[in-house]
């Protein structure tokens, strides 16, 4: 079970990399005027459509039956159980809307650092405010999600460097009069 659950877990990872940039690319080979609302149309169909294919994998494996107990064995009341359901649901549809709304007005790349860079805000903001115990995997998520952020920048930093480089080799001043201003602060 634990080898078929980290097989599925990467398969997840791999499948959700794909989810921005295809997102993206719908929105490019739209024949419509992309407009806000044309976003969030987009994001409602996806929610519907995820949502009834949750809903029939729920009913296959009879997990309706089983929320009524989890609510009675929750530790904070079963009112609460549902309330922790609702709200979650609704923070998630705020994210998938604010994510779609970034591809919409950047890039899917753009989302994709926003979402890599709150990973860590998340599980720091976790231990802060739910007094969550700071165990092992979450500061090995932490320094994988740090690392990954700071390798992205400082690649492009390089590049830009790079390009930067580039530039002035193939455009080189013409006398010295320019050499001179080049080397001006």
């Amino acid at each position: 079970m634990y080898v078929v659950g980290f097989l599925m877990t990467l398969a997840a990872s791999g499948l959700y990399g794909f989810v921005l940039p295809l997102v993206e690319m719908g929105y490019k080979k739209t024949k419509q005027v992309l407009s806000y609302s044309l976003v969030l149309e987009y994001q409602l169909v996806m929610s519907f459509s995820t949502a009834a294919f949750c809903i029939v994998g729920m009913f296959i494996n009879n997990d309706f039956k089983v929320i009524p107990r989890e609510a009675k064995e929750f530790g904070l009341g079963e009112s609460k159980y549902y309330m922790v359901l609702i709200s979650s649901a609704i923070v998630w549809q705020c994210f998938f809307v604010g994510a779609m709304g970034v591809i919409f007005c950047a890039s899917s790349l753009s989302s994709g650092i926003i979402i890599a860079v709150m990973l860590p805000v998340t599980e720091v903001l976790a231990v802060i405010f739910f007094r969550e115990k700071f165990q092992v995997e979450k500061g090995v998520s932490l320094v994988l999600s740090l690392w990954g952020f700071v390798s992205y920048f400082y690649k492009e930093i390089m590049d830009a460097k790079k390009r930067r480089n580039q530039d002035q080799n193939q455009h080189p001043p013409h006398s010295e009069m320019e050499m001179n201003n080049h080397s001006l602060p």
